[in-house]
């Protein structure tokens, strides 16, 4: 570049400061000195080396933008603006109830892709969308990510760091703001940029340092990150906090706050270094091609196809319904942490190698990139392991509820039904889990039939979607022509005179039929239903058929008493006077044994179901 376009950079730079500081000011809160050390990094990114249809910011040839370091939101903002996005003044509505502007970036916003804030969580979900430009879009849009040096403290960016090596994504950029300085004290490494190169390199990244704060280093550096093949590039970037904010930059104490009174004087002297209000520098809205992404009406290529009688696991029928929907929709992915010979996505990675994506054991950066590949609708993915596992990734699934995100996630062995493994294999909190998710549908399917419709369902479903399924094989429930709807369960044993309801699902549920085949011995007739989407619950049909069964109520669930089924199903009869409801549970710690021998000791085998039921049926 010629040295006046170097020069435009740099006021563009103080730009970014400028507004971040008037729009932190004008909320009285924010990162303004967080913002101020990335502000070279942004006006180079913004201004020149990003490729990007400035009318469509979510183009789907579009270069991807991702700040990690969503606290700095403000410079993000202000970048959009000063490109032309929107007027530069609406950057004073900044964290006002009626604007978009949020403390951190949400997709409210047109130019935001995904949540950011909870740090440690944004290049996993760069990562997703660079696998997918790369292998599945085979496109020359590339993405960038903004990671702050303190959020490299956790642990998912490293898990990231190894996926993208791994997978030599060379259209990804990871690009670290080392600087320095924490939200209550210095970072661990400070300014030890070799240490963080060493670090990059390791993982398989070309690292390069950089002085964060020089445009025509940084211009030189995104430059070679585009020419470099073969791997990803990370930019380790020497930076100060509050860079060019008079008596601020680099001192402590200072994070997190807007700068008040001090303000006036950081105004005065980064607008006396700017000499003009037009720039000639100007990103390039040349993108290439992308293929066209169909992800609406996906259906299983055939039907179900099992007989009366048959036992089948859940798990298969997911791995078998999986591969269905991938046939019939070249945008279907899967993921998986290493399980997929367990939870049975390796049916999908058998015909479609090219869209299957193994994330080893390291299930945060597995949801991560999950809600990458998913973003601008190039995608569906579905992203499997033990449910057990998804728990230490709730951190990435709420942050996706916020972010949007379209992802199907499917745990399979869940409860004490798997036996011998163990507690710390067996779900026992992942229903309460995903139903905690704002917007999220949970299917709990029992048999195969219902699974594979759940799959196709899921498919088709905007949003975040859980699928538990369950390790032992049980007997087929359904034709195979039956539908199924979310929210709507299904009535699987009723008679005229019905005294009491019994609902269940997974493995419950047939536990459950045989509780009501116990009590049909004895003279009871008992109502089964399964509940087939625990959210949304279908709550018509409970109270309808509870009231069809004389208002009583027993639930059973191969999960602990809090937030799961019987949980639910009280929420929808709590204010009913005519209902009355018992609920069974697994309510103490698991131990390693036989299922059979494990839900009869914990109390969900048909055994305490109809013990239960005879209970509530005495009662006046």
């Amino acid at each position: 570049m010629s040295a006046q376009e170097v020069a435009e950079l740099q006021e563009i730079a103080h730009r970014l400061r400028i507004d971040s500081v008037n729009s932190t000011d004008a909320s009285k809160s924010g990162h303004p000195t967080s913002c101020a050390s990335a502000a070279e990094i942004m006006s180079v990114l913004f201004f020149n080396t990003m490729k990007y249809k400035l009318a469509e910011p979510k183009h789907p040839a579009n270069d991807r933008f991702i700040l990690s370091k969503g606290h700095a939101a403000p410079i993000l903002y202000s970048a959009w603006a000063e490109a032309g996005l929107f007027p530069v003044s609406d950057l004073l509505n900044l964290r006002k109830f009626d604007s978009d502007l949020e403390g951190h970036p949400t997709p409210r916003l047109n130019f935001v892709d995904v949540a950011t804030g909870s740090l440690g969580q944004g290049l996993s979900v760069a990562a997703g969308m660079s696998w997918i430009g790369k292998y599945v879009d085979k496109s020359s849009y590339r993405s960038f990510c903004l990671i702050g040096d303190g959020e490299s403290a956790e642990g998912s960016i490293w898990e990231a760091m190894s996926f993208a090596g791994h997978y030599k994504l060379d259209n990804l950029v990871a690009i670290f703001d080392i600087n320095r300085l924490g939200q209550s004290e210095p970072t661990a490494f400070q300014h030890d940029l070799e240490l963080y190169k060493k670090r990059a390199e390791s993982f398989g990244f070309h690292a390069l340092i950089v002085d964060g704060h020089d445009i025509s280093a940084l211009l030189k550096a995104f430059k070679e990150a585009e020419q470099t093949k073969g791997k990803p590039t990370a930019l380790i970037c020497k930076t100060f906090k509050g860079k060019h904010f008079v008596n601020i930059e680099d001192k402590d104490d200072w994070h997190g706050k807007a700068l008040g009174d001090a303000g006036k004087k950081v105004i005065d002297d980064l607008t006396s270094r700017l000499t003009k209000t037009q720039y000639s520098v100007k990103h390039s809205e040349n993108v290439g091609p992308v293929p066209a992404s169909d992800i609406s009406n996906i259906r299983l290529s055939e039907p179900p196809a099992y007989k009366a009688g048959q036992e089948v696991a859940t798990r298969l029928a997911y791995g078998t319904a999986l591969a269905k929907i991938g046939r019939n929709n070249p945008r279907v992915v899967a993921l998986d942490g290493d399980t997929k010979n367990s939870t049975f996505s390796d049916k999908f990675r058998k015909e479609f190698p090219d869209r299957f994506i193994e994330c080893f054991i390291a299930e945060q950066n597995m949801v991560g990139v999950a809600i990458g590949a998913g973003c601008r609708g190039r995608t569906v993915p579905f992203c499997s392991t033990f449910a057990a596992f998804f728990t230490r990734a709730f951190d990435q699934l709420r942050m996706g509820a916020i972010s949007q995100a379209n992802i199907k996630c499917v745990g399979s062995h869940a409860g004490i039904s798997i036996g011998e493994d163990g507690p710390s294999q067996m779900a026992l909190e992942d229903l309460a889990m995903f139903r905690t998710i704002p917007g999220a549908v949970v299917f709990y399917p029992s048999d195969a039939v219902s699974t594979e419709r759940a799959v196709e369902l899921a498919a088709n479903t905007d949003g975040i979607v859980f699928i538990r399924t369950s390790r032992p094989n049980t007997p087929i429930l359904y034709a195979n022509e039956e539908q199924f709807a979310i929210g709507k369960s299904k009535v699987v044993r009723q008679s005229g005179n019905d005294r009491v309801l019994l609902i269940g699902a997974g493995v419950t549920l047939h536990e459950a039929v045989k509780a009501a085949d116990q009590l049909a011995s004895e003279g009871i007739n008992a109502r089964v239903l399964d509940i087939f989407t625990l959210k949304p619950i279908d709550a018509q049909g409970i109270i309808e058929n509870a009231l069809a069964a004389g208002g009583k109520i027993v639930t059973c669930e191969d999960h602990y008493p809090e937030g799961g089924l019987g949980d639910a199903v009280a929420a929808v009869v709590a204010t009913r006077k005519d209902i009355v409801m018992q609920k069974l549970a697994v309510t103490a710690m698991p131990r390693s044994g036989p299922p059979n021998v494990l839900l009869d000791a914990f109390g969900i085998s048909s055994r305490h179901i109809a013990a239960a039921a005879k209970n509530l049926v005495n009662q006046a």
